[in-house]
């Protein structure tokens, strides 16, 4: 039997310090959620955990954005990629 890895739940745990943090512990939880290994708790905790992250990144990218329209002066500008 494979031995299990004892996490918090996702309450107990800390917001994460920045958008690339979150980011990187979504996608490490969606690949272990992927693997079909966790137990059905875990996996509950997880999709919790996952849909936090995901409303801290949603935030940051909000939150950028208006920046990007306050230093185009209220008009959100085409991304030319160059």
């Amino acid at each position: 039997m494979a031995k299990r890895i004892a996490t918090p739940p996702a309450a107990a745990l800390p917001p994460p310090e920045s958008y690339e943090d979150a980011l990187a512990e979504l996608e490490r939880l969606v690949a272990d959620m992927e693997g079909g290994q966790m137990p059905l708790d875990r996996l509950v905790e997880g999709y919790r955990r996952g849909a936090e992250l995901l409303g801290y990144c949603r935030s940051r990218l909000d939150a950028v954005e208006e920046q990007v329209k306050v230093l185009e002066e209220g008009q959100l500008k085409p991304w030319i990629a160059g």
